[in-house]
């Protein structure tokens, strides 16, 4: 059916005399007009049990004043075809969020523009903001408690903190064997006893994306530590020396320290999957797998550090896919046990030079994938959950 929204007063109604229509989460009850105004906007929506939606709340970053930040390309996409299965999407900020609503931005294809509006409360809010010192602010933490007040499906709670995953992930026997050892690096000795037994390490901010901050920490026969950036290499004559010039590094952030894995080589470069998954209701499933390869550097297989992308048939062997399947629906699981509701997650997974599986990272907002078969089945299984959520279909994890 459609429902109107009026831009000049700010109202949502319905054309359906003798009916009571509600929307959002909260079911406000809609008013009835006749016929629509000069100023009213159409939207396509579902029913169920006389309320309308879904209506999804994307939770975007602020920038200044005005200006919306996150992935504005996956925004449009997700908008789109949330609009064509009969849906209504809306960007918003925290600051975006009232007492008895939200006021945010939809966008309107026709006019190739945003038009901002006033909404109930939606019933569903998947989290894209794109900071993490937004995600620690009073402002999340009330919005988060406004949510659950309102019932409201939040729908991935959080970044995931580095050293946190690889703790969740090292109790569960089906995982911990493929997990390299990790410490959180908080003092001077822990990290050089770290070093002298693994000897060669990777050291990363626990709390940073797309490979930035990471770097190689390499002991040699002698007292020797050399240390490998994405385009420079520095050697320190022995541990205190290098200790002197990071220790302030480490200590204004959070860092861990993993044990090196020597990768399996494809074509002499080391390589990763990069696997997308999504909650379809009762279990999780693999939603698309895409393969990185490192460059000159083989620090890291991102595409902006230099990486570029294969196909997975081509390194694909029989048992992988088993595997990828049975990791992610383990891994989602976890996470919304340990964290709170994951709808979406991509993993990325590695091959020891002897083919064995290592597990080096989970992504609770996955970037966008290049691969367009990817993108497309993500937003489909987007969809289809948002749509189970309106409808209570969902089953328990």
């Amino acid at each position: 059916m459609i429902v109107y929204y009026d831009a000049r007063t700010e109202s949502w109604f319905h054309t359906f005399q003798h009916q009571k229509f509600t929307l959002g989460v909260e079911e406000i009850p809609l008013l009835f007009r006749p016929t629509p105004s000069p100023s009213s906007i159409p939207f396509s929506v579902q029913t169920h049990q006389l309320n309308l939606g879904p209506l999804v709340g994307i939770l975007a970053g602020r920038k200044g004043k005005e200006s919306v930040v996150g992935n504005g390309s996956l925004f449009k996409k997700l908008q789109k075809s949330i609009e064509e299965h009969s849906g209504i999407a809306l960007i918003f900020t925290l600051e975006d969020i009232k007492k008895n609503g939200i006021r945010g931005h939809i966008y309107i294809p026709e006019k190739e523009g945003w038009l901002k509006i006033y909404s109930p409360f939606p019933h569903i809010v998947y989290n894209r903001l794109p900071f993490r010192a937004l995600e620690q602010s009073d402002q999340y933490q009330s919005a988060i408690r406004l949510f659950q007040e309102k019932k409201v499906c939040f729908f991935n709670p959080s970044f995931i903190d580095k050293y946190q995953l690889y703790t969740i992930l090292k109790r569960e026997p089906l995982l911990t064997s493929f997990l390299p050892e990790t410490i959180l690096i908080d003092e001077k000795s822990q990290l050089m006893d770290f070093l002298k037994k693994h000897t060669q390490i990777y050291v990363k901010p626990a709390n940073s994306a797309k490979g930035k901050g990471i770097f190689k920490l390499g002991k040699d026969n002698e007292d020797s530590i050399t240390v490998t950036g994405y385009s420079h290499q520095q050697t320190y004559p022995h541990y205190d020396t290098f200790w002197s010039k990071y220790k302030e590094i480490f200590f204004s952030q959070p860092h861990i320290a993993q044990a090196e894995v020597t990768p399996l080589l494809y074509k002499g470069n080391r390589f990763d999957f990069r696997i997308l998954a999504h909650f379809n209701g009762q279990s999780y499933q693999v939603t698309g797998v895409g393969v990185r390869q490192s460059g000159q550097q083989n620090l890291t297989t991102h595409v902006l550090n230099g990486g570029k992308i294969i196909e997975f048939d081509e390194v694909k062997r029989a048992e992988d896919e088993f595997f990828i399947e049975e990791i992610v629906n383990r891994c989602g699981q976890i996470l919304s046990d340990e964290l709170g509701f994951f709808g979406e997650f991509s993993i990325d997974v590695g091959l020891t030079e002897k083919g064995e599986y290592v597990i080096y990272e989970v992504n609770s907002k996955p970037m966008s994938f290049d691969e367009e078969h990817i993108e497309k089945n993500r937003i489909d299984s987007l969809i289809v959950l948002f749509q189970q959520f309106f409808k209570k279909q969902l089953f328990t994890l």
